[in-house]
């Protein structure tokens, strides 16, 4: 089956929840990402319990008369902090805390991270075999389960970009393929 991972649309931000809807700019991403999947055949649609992946998920789901089924398996690690600060934005106005984090000191069980993310999407796998499915989820998501099929250390060790998509085969022996990461032509197009 192919299983394409979309990172949500920019959020607002936020200092008094994790779980912050999408900005305008968001809700554009998620439009653009709907009409570049528009040629996919998709079969299901999944998308974590927060706000701003649930949104992103909506205008594909609406489009083509999907249900968002929603996973509390793939939701971003930092959904209890209380906070919600875009990575670009801790990067540029708190470069020490953003570098802690890129360096892995973000005080997240990043292996019980990972291991919850990796049973969530096997599920989903498991329950589409020989259909696509996509799944609307996080930045942090995308790189633990990526981490595994690559068969590295769990760690955040790249960014995707906002509705990004990233493809992987999954085979019913258990094999695990990246197909690509962090697509965003539909990004470029003027709107």
């Amino acid at each position: 089956m192919e299983l394409i991972l979309v990172r949500h649309g920019l959020p607002e931000r936020r200092h008094d929840t994790a779980d912050p809807p999408l900005s305008p700019v968001g809700h554009d991403q998620a439009r653009r990402v709907a009409d570049w999947l528009h040629g996919e055949e998709i079969h299901a649609v999944f998308a974590s319990t927060m706000q701003r992946a649930i949104q992103t998920a909506e205008p594909y789901a609406a489009r083509f008369g999907h249900e968002v089924r929603q996973h509390d398996g793939i939701a971003e690690f930092d959904r209890d902090s209380g906070v919600y600060v875009p990575m670009e934005e801790l990067k540029r106005d708190n470069y020490e805390a953003w570098l802690a984090m890129a360096q892995g000191e973000h005080g997240v069980d990043i292996g019980g991270f990972q291991a919850t993310v990796v049973a969530a999407v096997e599920e989903i796998v498991a329950s589409h075999p020989g259909q696509r499915v996509a799944v609307f989820c996080h930045g942090g998501v995308i790189n633990v389960w990526t981490a595994h099929v690559l068969g590295m250390t769990p760690r955040l060790f790249f960014e995707p970009d906002y509705t990004s998509v990233h493809r992987f085969m999954c085979a019913r022996s258990g094999q695990r393929n990246v197909v690509s990461l962090n697509e965003r032509a539909h990004l470029r197009v003027a709107p």
